[in-house]
């Protein structure tokens, strides 16, 4: 291919709307071009990279068992309706009128679809089934950014598996896992799997496989000792082995009313109260929406957990982690409550809310709260607060529980060690899903035993872009992008120094024809520049192996042969050429 016939435009300079290394590089090194919020155009360049994404996950899918299909992008929201995901996800879910007046989803991925599909399956001698696709997804999200990372339009592979049990769920759950492992791998991208909340998907066992990158808009934790890694939706936060306060029982002073004028916020009533953060305890009101049930556990239904408003209690030092609030309430739809409701619960406005005779809803209190002697809390008046209030004496839990998000103080939940902290771009997400979506669509089998039962399921997604996206992330230096062989959109880039020197252009010539008949990818750059603009575009590109005619040439009859990622530098006779680049690509694409 040459390089002045091929659209690959190149940009000297970051564009104004990019944030991440990756939205920078894709955008300065032809990979890609905006077209609105959140919607960018694959140029010729980026296409090659992200059909190679492609090959590698369409050929690890067909190896571990599942079989390719290709579902509509547009839904009926009849069936999301049946499984109360319509409400769920509200305005991200792009809808639209046909002309025969039926309302119609562009789907963000595809449970409703494939359950209503495989409900053809009657009997557990067809049992498991995977199937997968690899489909263009839409989501109206309210702050596109980093550029294909979080986008409107987004190209993903989806795949679904349907067992008779558990533990058939257990066995094709592991497949994929394995799968999305060696998928990774392939890609030259470190991921990181890491345990997380299932959200809106629902069932009850997810994993998010995050790659580190500076950018990553995603934090997880990670123990260097165990191996244990979560998201910090999902990270655990067990109780302390011992009270914040190591004050005896007689120590716990009466309850007593304290004026805090224009003292509304935690850093505000710490510092006019003369305490520390960690000696409050804030109570966060919420909305629930019964009608959207995450499927709740016996033991939270029996507790009668499902209303309409529930006050959440943390520490003042801490944050309410919602999704933790969403699993223990049920709901996949919680917000905090307006301040017209928290006025009409509480009594009082905004910031003075506490758990003392607050009536109407269920107190959910967090570990690290149910601990804080003599802790400061809202009075349910303004410009009010309590002093010496003590969970237990003074106010009585409906539930006691892990409701915050981690902090670096926080140990490991499995052996007790520091965790560390570190951004990430989720690049691919596994989920136990159980009967959510069978039981709701009436995908039933009949068992072995002649019963009728709903499938067993499983979901596993990759973001396709984000696989590129997280590459560069990774693999970049102060030039440009340093692409993994598997994913380089050409696998060598033969730069002409002078593409007027009649020589340089007839060896230029004869490379290409020699590596291309040897099965390599080859960019030959042959247009009219100067050798400076020349090896910059070449840096910026990245591709792994650059052959340079120029200067060694005309000297000693020699190219010069660089690896982009290392920067190492051999010249070679054109003889040796093919043997010197076949063996500084296998040598690259183990790092």
């Amino acid at each position: 291919m040459r390089w002045s016939r091929y659209f690959l435009p190149t940009l000297r300079e970051d564009p104004k709307d990019s944030e991440a290394i990756s939205h920078k590089l894709m955008m300065r090194a032809g990979l890609i071009r905006r077209l609105g919020a959140g919607a960018y155009t694959y140029l010729p360049f980026g296409l090659r990279a992200l059909q190679k994404a492609v090959a590698i996950v369409r050929e690890e899918m067909n190896n571990a068992g599942a079989q390719e299909l290709l579902m509509p992008a547009m839904q009926p929201v009849e069936l999301w309706k049946q499984t109360g995901r319509y409400s769920v996800l509200g305005d991200v879910l792009i809808t639209f009128t046909d002309r025969t007046g039926k309302e119609v989803a562009l789907g963000p991925t595809h449970e409703e679809v494939v359950t209503d599909l495989l409900k053809e399956i009657h009997s557990h001698k067809q049992l498991p089934v995977t199937v997968y696709q690899i489909q263009t997804k839409f989501r109206d999200e309210p702050r596109p950014r980093f550029g294909v990372i979080r986008s409107k339009e987004f190209l993903m592979k989806d795949a679904y598996s349907f067992d008779v049990d558990v533990e058939g769920l257990n066995r094709s759950y592991q497949v994929m896992y394995d799968a999305y492992q060696r998928i990774f791998a392939r890609c030259g991208l470190k991921v990181l799997a890491c345990e997380a909340d299932p959200g809106m998907m629902g069932g009850d066992v997810s994993h998010e496989f995050m790659a580190p990158a500076e950018s990553g808009e995603d934090r997880v934790v990670q123990c260097a000792k165990c191996g244990y890694a979560a998201n910090l939706e999902a990270a655990k936060c067990p109780p302390a082995p011992r009270p914040l306060s190591p004050a005896p029982e007689d120590a716990r002073k009466p309850l007593e009313l304290v004026k805090t004028p224009g003292a509304h916020t935690v850093e505000q009533v710490s510092r006019f109260l003369k305490v520390t953060p960690a000696q409050l305890i804030k109570t966060l009101l919420y909305d629930v929406d019964p009608s959207t049930s995450l499927g709740m556990s016996p033991k939270n239904q029996a507790e009668g957990l499902q209303k309409d408003h529930v006050a959440v209690l943390v520490r003042g030092d801490h944050e309410v982690n919602e999704a933790k609030v969403r699993r223990a309430v049920g709901s996949a739809q919680l917000k905090l409550s307006s301040s017209q409701t928290i006025e009409h619960i509480s009594g009082a406005p905004v910031g003075f809310t506490g758990p003392v005779k607050l009536g109407g809803v269920r107190l959910l209190v967090d570990h690290a709260a149910m601990q804080v002697v003599n802790a400061v809390t809202g009075a349910n008046a303004a410009e009010t607060h309590l002093i010496n209030v003590n969970p237990g004496r003074d106010f009585q839990p409906s539930l006691v529980g892990d409701f915050r998000i981690v902090t670096e103080e926080d140990r490991c939940p499995k052996c007790q060690s520091p965790l560390s902290f570190i951004r990430t771009i989720e690049s691919g997400h596994v989920f136990k899903l159980g009967t959510k979506y069978s039981q709701a669509l009436g995908a039933l089998f009949q068992d072995a035993d002649s019963t009728m039962k709903p499938m067993i399921m499983g979901c596993y997604g990759i973001g396709i872009n984000r696989l590129l996206a997280a590459a560069i992330e990774q693999r970049h230096d102060a030039q440009g992008i340093c692409w993994p062989v598997a994913l380089a959109p050409f696998q060598v880039v033969i730069s002409v120094m002078e593409a007027s020197n009649a020589d340089f252009m007839r060896v230029g010539q004869e490379v290409e024809q020699t590596l291309t008949a040897s099965g390599l990818e080859v960019l030959l750059d042959d247009r009219d520049q100067s050798p400076g603009s020349k090896l910059k575009d070449a840096d910026l590109v990245g591709i792994p192996v650059q052959v340079i005619i120029g200067k060694a040439w005309q000297a000693e009859q020699q190219v010069e042969v660089v690896v982009r990622s290392t920067k190492e530098r051999v010249r070679v006779k054109f003889e040796a050429l093919k043997e010197t680049v076949d063996k500084l690509l296998d040598k690259v694409s183990t790092l």
